[in-house]
């Protein structure tokens, strides 16, 4: 069982493989999980080993923390290369997201304009006006996109929504006039008795389809890094994450693979 959870509405900053020296915000309750997907892999455990009790933080909350934070690492001269939303599950599930945003890019142009503000998300909340326009407003989207059917999507994310589908997900992220990054985790396993293998010729290359629908500024894919909740995952030899690299770059978009 996976036991990383934030405590702290703000933390860090941290050294993330893909985003460099990052300062986290989380939009989740600090005792638990919040989250429409319950990933296999999540370095925060199952969303059932993980039940949050506590509310969100309020606005005003998120504002104060990291405005502290940043006037606190100004004055030691620290100057973090992006604020990132992640935490403990999907930060645009906030009910106060777009303002929220809306208090960052302010603090962030008065303490640290340099910085970029980056929102990790699983891609679920698109059908919300407010967060889109939100999303449009940041200098990163980094968004969630691990299969191209709704079968692996299920095996590996595990959507909580009855009404999910990989092709609402795959239009809805076509949208954003090719203003996000796509971030993709390949893995292989077992999971309740079902082999899960999204790394097989036939699905890399619905993915690719769905990459070229989508138009991404860039492509991230990674392997598993850290402790997952389901144990008998596989972590991913570099040399298959350069195949699928190789793919990406042959259809004419930019990638990067950490390990």
């Amino acid at each position: 069982m996976s036991t990383i959870l934030f405590d702290q509405i703000v933390y860090g900053p941290v050294h993330s493989r893909r985003l460099g020296v990052s300062l986290g915000i989380n939009l989740s309750p600090a005792d638990g999980k919040r989250c429409t997907f319950n990933c296999i892999y999540c370095e925060c455990g199952l969303n059932e080993e993980r039940k949050a009790h506590a509310s969100p933080p309020t606005r005003e909350e998120v504002s104060k923390a990291l405005s502290g934070k940043l006037a606190q690492l100004s004055a030691n001269k620290i100057i973090p290369e992006r604020i990132t939303f992640s935490g403990n599950g999907e930060p645009t599930m906030h009910p106060d997201f777009a303002q929220i945003i809306e208090d960052t890019l302010k603090l962030r142009d008065r303490f640290c304009p340099s910085a970029k503000v980056a929102v990790l998300t699983n891609s679920t909340m698109l059908h919300k006006a407010d967060v889109v326009q939100a999303l449009r407003k940041t200098d990163e989207n980094l968004m969630k996109l691990d299969a191209a059917t709704d079968k692996l999507i299920r095996l590996i994310d595990q959507p909580t929504m009855h009404d999910f589908t990989a092709a609402k997900l795959i239009e809805q992220l076509g949208r954003f006039d090719g203003k996000l990054i796509i971030q993709s985790i390949f893995l292989r396993g077992e999971h309740q008795g079902i082999q899960i293998d999204n790394t097989c010729d036939t699905d890399v290359d619905l993915w690719l389809l769905a990459l070229q629908k989508i138009q991404p500024q860039k492509v991230m894919i990674y392997p598993i890094n850290r402790e997952t909740p389901v144990k008998t995952l596989q972590k991913i030899p570099p040399e298959t994450l350069q195949k699928i690299a190789a793919k990406v770059i042959a259809a004419g978009m930019q990638v990067t693979v950490s390990g």
